[in-house]
């Protein structure tokens, strides 16, 4: 991404809006582990070479750029929906939510948003709803790498409560390993029981 390209951002502030936050989210697709969403509102000029889509970074680059986005921005915010809940609402309702709570959580707050991919979130403030934002708005890329790198540390933590599943590791995605120490041990207390993957061992129980 060329972070000097800032057509959104730039959009926004020619319609008189000046605190313009990027929202994204991580963990739509795990079996386990919560859905994360980050909010971020960076100064007009800021400094953060190789900003771009989180998954498009390695994980030293992603650390590295996580503790300097932190450092420039003007304010950020972050939402966190557990599995039990993301099981209760579905996981697109729970992505949401969880955009909604980060930008909740911004102080400075917003008046303008840029939401990555193809819903509106809940909110009285302005928005504008970018598909593949994560690659098109510096705004949202670093929300998308904050929203990133704060569930990859979530899922570390975990991994020390439930090592069979080598959270650490796989992030609660339903990689093989994974998926065989589900057979092996069955599900644990951060699994999402509705994901298929998961509810066939949860049913077998009843």
């Amino acid at each position: 991404m060329d972070t000097t390209h800032e057509q959104f951002e730039e959009d926004a502030r020619k319609q008189g809006y000046s605190k313009i936050a990027g929202i994204d989210e991580a963990g739509r697709g795990p079996l386990a582990g919560p859905v994360v969403a980050a909010a971020a509102i960076l100064p007009h000029e800021f400094c953060l070479p190789h900003l771009d889509d989180s998954k498009r970074l390695s994980p030293q680059r992603r650390e590295q750029l996580f503790d300097a986005i932190y450092e420039q921005a003007v304010s950020v915010g972050i939402g966190i929906v557990e599995p039990a809940e993301i099981d209760r609402i579905n996981i697109l309702q729970a992505a949401l939510l969880s955009m909604y709570i980060a930008v909740d959580n911004l102080r400075p707050g917003a008046d303008y948003l840029l939401v990555d991919g193809t819903f509106q979130i809940r909110s009285s403030v302005p928005q504008l709803v970018i598909k593949h934002g994560d690659r098109r708005s510096p705004s949202i890329a670093a929300a998308s790498i904050i929203a990133k790198v704060t569930r990859d540390r979530l899922m570390r933590f975990y991994d020390e409560e439930f090592p069979e599943y080598c959270f650490g590791k796989n992030k609660g995605y339903g990689t093989e390993e994974h998926r065989t120490a589900i057979r092996t041990f069955g599900y644990c207390g951060i699994h999402r029981k509705s994901f298929r993957g998961v509810k066939e061992y949860v049913n077998s129980l009843l």
